[in-house]
């Protein structure tokens, strides 16, 4: 599986649950958001991660400051009415879907 069948993967798992996806590989000069949701009032930027093993732990410090800057730009930019804000992992392996919620920025 590439980088694009995780994603689509993860859009279905997303929408299983209830999510409404708003935006997919938002591109700013600080790195790409794999997946902006809505879920109830609440904005999810959506990191995707897939591979053997537990590829979550690719989500280091480096990447979480790039997601917090681009999720900055994101809300700088995009009108979308949200109570709250977070950060989701999902993980894409072998044995299935992890879906990590509300990771630490």
């Amino acid at each position: 599986m590439r980088g694009r069948e995780f994603e689509e993967e993860a859009v279905s798992y997303l929408k299983k649950l209830g999510y409404r996806i708003l935006a997919r590989n938002y591109r700013t000069r600080f790195g790409e958001l794999d997946i902006v949701a809505l879920k109830r009032k609440t904005l999810v930027f959506v990191e995707v991660k897939g591979g053997k093993g537990e590829p979550r732990f690719r989500v280091d410090r480096r990447k979480l400051r790039r997601i917090e800057l681009a999720a900055n730009d994101f809300l700088s930019r995009v009108d979308v009415p949200h109570d709250e804000v977070r950060l989701d992992v999902v993980e894409i392996t072998p044995e299935g879907v992890r879906h990590l919620v509300g990771i630490s920025l």
